[in-house]
């Protein structure tokens, strides 16, 4: 995919205030920890997580995408009225009917006229909302968009804890609840436009898509109410399809954008943690030092992890104008899509 006219007009993170420390989780499970002799510090040794964040309780999908919303339209050049396309794209979902996009676009005040909808692909969900709104506006459908994505990852975190605590659970046995321990919340929206409403906005330049799907089983969850969040993943599993369906679909991405592996100034992956970084950029061949993470104080934030990630390079100016960022989005399913930015 490519495009010609398409822009990043702005883009903003909304954060829960409160923390929740891999050592508190730890502590929760000490009665776990003991009966099955597991060492302490164990969950941010292996993950390089330190803390995440927790919406409070009763907090919708709906409100953490409107939180950031109007954030982003606080900052932005453009007003809500410019808004003719707007995509709620996480995995959290207040309800299975109707679209949570029609809670958050009340709660941001968006204007009547806007084509509403939401968009689920796991973690990848809001990189291809990105590519849903930029097709539209390069056909000429519509000029401006609302991307946003609000995860609420509470819930799947405290279920999990449950579960452990209350099932004779071996060390097998934990296993596929062990990544779940890495889900943190947060929101993030971008306004994306036509270059004519914003000349000096950040250029998304095209990008490649590759599906893995004989590997969806590794990674499941589902949900029986705000509650009752589960989810199992086979986090070794879905680490080796995983870096291999990169490698396949990086091949093909620089190819289609043009730009040799070091003409790219930033990288943004998905935010997993520290293995899952390392042995991507392992087999990528890419610098590390043209990395930037939030994987350590936000964990895992589903598809606001790598939009997220990219907003606060910016906002700490890591990402300068001029630089040529990688977006290297992947998701259970499996599915891979990278994006390139002339920032």
């Amino acid at each position: 995919m490519k495009f010609e006219h398409t822009v990043i007009e702005s883009i903003a993170v909304a954060l829960p205030d409160d923390v929740l420390t891999s050592a508190q989780i730890e502590q929760r499970l000490a009665p776990l920890y003991e009966r099955l002799k597991l060492p302490e510090g164990r969950l941010e040794l292996m993950t390089g997580i330190k803390e995440r964040r927790v919406w409070p309780t009763g907090t919708r999908p709906s409100d953490a995408s409107a939180a950031a919303g109007r954030k982003v339209l606080a900052q932005s050049r453009l007003a809500a009225e410019h808004v003719e396309l707007f995509i709620h794209a996480a995995v959290s979902r207040d309800m299975l009917e109707p679209a949570t996009a029609s809670f958050a676009h009340h709660k941001i005040g968006l204007p009547r006229t806007a084509q509403i909808y939401d968009v689920s692909n796991a973690c990848l969900g809001f990189l291809n909302a990105l590519t849903i709104a930029a097709s539209m506006i390069e056909s000429g459908q519509i000029k401006c968009a609302l991307v946003c994505s609000g995860e609420n990852g509470g819930p799947l975190v405290e279920n999990t804890l449950n579960t452990l605590l209350e099932k004779p659970l071996s060390r097998q046995d934990i296993k596929p609840y062990f990544a779940n321990l890495t889900i943190g919340s947060g929101a993030v929206a971008a306004v994306i436009c036509h270059d004519s409403l914003a000349p000096d906005g950040h250029r998304l330049v095209g990008g490649m898509a590759r599906a893995a799907t004989e590997h969806s089983a590794l990674c499941q969850g589902d949900t029986h109410g705000a509650d009752s969040l589960a989810m199992q993943t086979d986090s070794e599993a879905l680490l080796v399809a995983g870096v291999a369906l990169a490698q396949e679909t990086w091949t093909d991405f620089v190819k289609e954008v043009g730009w040799s592996r070091d003409e790219f100034t930033r990288f943004i992956c998905h935010q997993v943690g520290s293995t899952h970084r390392r042995k991507l950029y392992e087999a990528l061949e890419l610098d590390l030092a043209k990395d930037f993470s939030t994987f350590e104080t936000l964990g895992n934030t589903g598809s606001v992890a790598l939009p997220a990630t990219l907003a606060t390079a910016a906002d700490t100016g890591a990402i300068k104008h001029g630089d040529r960022v990688g977006l290297l989005g992947i998701g259970s399913g499996l599915n891979c899509l990278m994006l390139a930015v002339d920032w």
